[in-house]
C-alpha cells in the first residue's frame, strides 16, 4: 500500500513501487567515470583541508605562542558552514550548481595561495592566519551543500546509499591521512608548503569540475529570488515529516558522538600515553573502520531496515565510547575505534542518503544545507561541551556520559523511524495551466486558491483523512495557509483553501515543485469525490482601488 512520509499505511492506496535492491557493493558507483573522478579529487581536497589545520594551529603556535588562538582555528574553519550553509543552500538551488562549485574552488585557492605566499615572505601574523582560515570555511560552506545536491546526478538512484557511504570513507580516510601528512610536511619543508600543497587540491577539484558536463533544465520562470527562496525551503523542510525525522536522527547522534572527536587527542596522550604518532594511529583506526563499514552496510541494508541500523550503529559506537573510556591497552582502544569509525559511517551515510532521495531536486540543495548546518552545530556545540564535562569530571567520566546520553539518544530515536518506503520525487506536471482574466504580475499576491469538492456522505471520513497529505503537499511547496472547509447548507460540499504569497510562487507549484508523490495523493483524495459534479479550482487576487465593503448594520 502507499504511505504517508510517516511510513503509515493510507487507507484505499494501492501498492507503491518496488524499494531498488540494494547494490551489490559499496565500490559500485566508483565504476562510473564522472563519480570515481570527483570522489578522488574530494579525496585530495579533504587531506589537504586536514593538512591546512595543522599547518595552521602550527604557524599560530610559532608566532604567538597563544593556545586560546590555537583552539581558535576549528572555529574560525567551521564557523562560517553555521553562518552561511542555508543561504548556500538556497545559492545551489537557484544557480548552476557546477559554476558555483567552480566559484568556491577559485576561492578556497585564492584564500588558501595567498596565506601560502604570506606565509613564505613572514608577513602574517596569527590574526592574519585565522582570517583566511575562515575565508576557507566561507568557501567550504558555500561548497558543502552544491556538492552533496549534485550526487544523485553521478549514480542511479539505487546506488545513492552506496555513494553515501564512500563519501563517509572520503571523510574518514582523509581525517585519518591528512594529519599526519601535514604534520610530516611541516617538519620538512614548513607551513608555507603545506598552505601551497592546499591551494594545489582545490585546483584538482576543479579540474575534475570542469570536465563534469551536467544535464541542465532552464526555468521558464525564471531563477528563484534568494529571500523567497529561503522562505520556500523553510517551508519544504519544516511540511516533511521524513525531513524532520532525518534531523531528529542526527541531533540524537552528532552532539554526543562529538564527544569522540574532541577527546581521542586527550585519550592518545594521557590515558594512553602515546605521542603525535600514536594519535595518528588512533585515527587510522577509525579510517579503517569507515572502510570496512563500506564493506559491510550493503549487507545491513539488505538484511536489516534503516531504524533497526541506526540503532545498532548508535549502540556501537555508545560501547565504543565507553570502552575508550576504561581501557588503558592501546590495541584494545585501536579495535574500539575500528567499531567506532563502522558506526559513525554507517549512521551518517544512511541519514545523508535518506536527505539526498527524500528531498525534490527543485529544493534539494536547501534541505541538505539544513542537514549539513544541524550536523556542522551538533558537532561543534557537543565538541564544547564535552570538553566542559572532561575539565569537570575527567575525560573518563565525559566519555562516559556521552556513551550514555548516546544510549538513551538511540532508544528515543526508535521512535523517529527514518521509513525505507520509496517516495516518488520525479517531478510532475499534472496541475493544468492556471486559467484567470487577470493579467497579474509575478509579484502579484498574497494568492487565495479554492479547490471545490462534492463529497458523499459515506465518504466524508476517508476524505477528511486522504486530504491530510494533500494539505502537507500544498505547504511544501508554496502555501503560506491551508484548510479544509465545509458548507453548512450543502454537507457534501466541501472548500479547499489555501494562501499562497505571490503569483509567481503558485506559478512554480504548476511549474515543477510537485512530485509523483504529490499526484498520488491528490488522485486518492479525488478517487472519493462524487462523479456527477467534478472539483472547481479558482484564484483570487487582492481587490485593487476597490473600497471595504461596508456591513449591514453600518459597521
Amino acid at each position: 500500500m502507499n504511505r504517508t512520509e510517516d511510513g503509515d499505511a493510507l487507507p484505499g492506496s494501492r501498492p507503491p513501487v518496488p524499494p531498488p535492491r540494494p547494490a551489490g557493493s559499496s565500490w559500485g558507483p566508483l565504476r562510473r567515470g564522472v563519480f570515481r573522478t570527483l570522489w578522488l579529487a574530494q579525496f585530495v581536497s579533504n587531506i589537504g583541508g586536514w593538512m591546512q589545520t595543522v599547518g595552521a594551529q602550527w604557524l599560530i603556535t610559532e608566532r604567538s605562542g597563544s593556545a586560546g588562538l590555537v583552539a581558535l582555528v576549528p572555529t574560525a574553519a567551521s564557523l562560517p558552514i553555521l553562518l552561511l550553509g542555508i543561504p548556500a543552500g538556497a545559492l545551489a538551488d537557484i544557480l548552476d550548481r557546477r559554476r558555483l562549485l567552480l566559484l568556491a574552488q577559485g576561492l578556497m585557492f585564492a584564500a588558501a595561495g595567498l596565506l601560502a605566499l604570506l606565509t613564505a615572505t613572514g608577513r602574517v601574523n596569527a590574526y592574519g592566519v585565522l582570517l583566511l582560515t575562515f575565508v576557507l570555511g566561507c568557501g567550504t560552506a558555500l561548497m558543502n551543500p552544491a556538492w552533496q545536491a549534485i550526487q544523485p546526478e553521478l549514480v542511479p538512484r539505487e546506488e545513492i546509499p552506496a555513494a553515501a557511504t564512500l563519501g563517509g570513507v572520503n571523510m574518514n580516510l582523509a581525517r585519518a591521512v591528512g594529519p599526519a601528512l601535514g604534520g610530516l610536511v611541516v617538519a620538512l619543508a614548513g607551513t608555507a608548503a603545506v598552505f601551497a600543497i592546499n591551494a594545489a587540491s582545490f585546483l584538482v577539484t576543479a579540474a575534475a569540475l570542469v570536465r563534469w558536463r551536467p544535464r541542465t533544465e532552464t526555468d521558464a520562470l525564471g531563477s528563484e529570488r534568494m529571500l523567497p527562496a529561503l522562505r520556500a525551503g523553510h517551508r519544504y523542510v519544516c511540511g516533511s515529516p521524513r525531513i524532520r525525522r532525518i534531523l531528529a536522527r542526527a541531533l540524537l547522534f552528532v552532539p554526543a558522538g562529538a564527544a569522540l572527536w574532541a577527546l581521542l587527542p586527550v585519550v592518545a596522550e594521557r590515558r594512553l600515553g602515546l605521542g603525535a604518532g600514536g594519535y595518528g594511529l588512533l585515527l587510522g583506526a577509525v579510517g579503517v573502520g569507515a572502510v570496512l563499514g563500506a564493506v559491510l552496510l550493503p549487507r545491513a541494508r539488505g538484511r536489516w531496515s534503516s531504524n533497526t541500523s541506526l540503532a545498532g550503529s548508535g549502540a556501537i559506537f555508545a560501547v565504543g565510547l565507553a570502552l575508550l573510556a576504561v581501557v588503558r591497552v592501546p590495541w584494545i582502544a585501536g579495535l574500539a575505534l575500528v567499531a567506532t569509525g563502522v558506526a559513525w559511517v554507517g549512521v551518517l551515510s544512511m541519514l545523508n542518503a535518506q536527505m539526498q532521495v527524500t528531498a525534490p531536486v527543485w529544493v534539494r540543495a536547501r534541505a541538505l544545507a539544513v542537514y549539513l548546518t544541524v550536523f556542522q552545530g551538533g558537532m561543534a556545540i557537543g565538541s564544547a561541551l564535552w570538553g566542559v564535562v572532561a575539565d569537570w569530571t575527567g575525560t573518563a567520566g565525559a566519555l562516559l556520559v556521552a556513551a550514555a546520553v548516546l544510549a538513551v539518544g538511540t532508544a528515543v530515536g526508535w521512535r523517529f523511524a527514518v521509513p525505507d518506503t520509496p517516495l516518488d520525487r520525479t517531478p510532475s506536471l499534472h496541475w493544468p495551466a492556471p486559467v484567470v482574466l487577470l493579467d497579474p504580475a509575478g509579484s502579484d499576491g498574497p494568492v487565495l486558491v479554492t479547490v471545490e469538492y462534492h463529497v458523499p456522505a459515506d465518504r466524508a471520513e476517508e476524505f477528511i483523512t486522504a486530504m491530510g497529505p494533500v494539505g502537507r503537499s500544498r505547504r511544501r511547496t508554496g502555501a503560506v495557509d491551508w484548510g479544509l472547509y465545509q458548507d453548512g447548507a450543502h454537507p457534501d460540499v466541501y472548500l479547499e483553501a489555501f494562501l499562497v504569497a505571490s503569483w509567481d510562487e503558485h506559478l512554480r507549484q504548476h511549474g515543477g515543485r510537485l512530485t509523483g508523490f504529490d499526484r498520488d495523493a491528490e488522485q486518492r483524495a479525488r478517487a472519493l469525490l462524487d462523479p456527477e459534479h467534478p472539483f472547481q479550482v479558482s484564484h483570487f487576487f487582492p481587490a485593487r482601488g476597490q473600497p471595504l465593503p461596508r456591513r449591514a448594520d453600518g459597521g
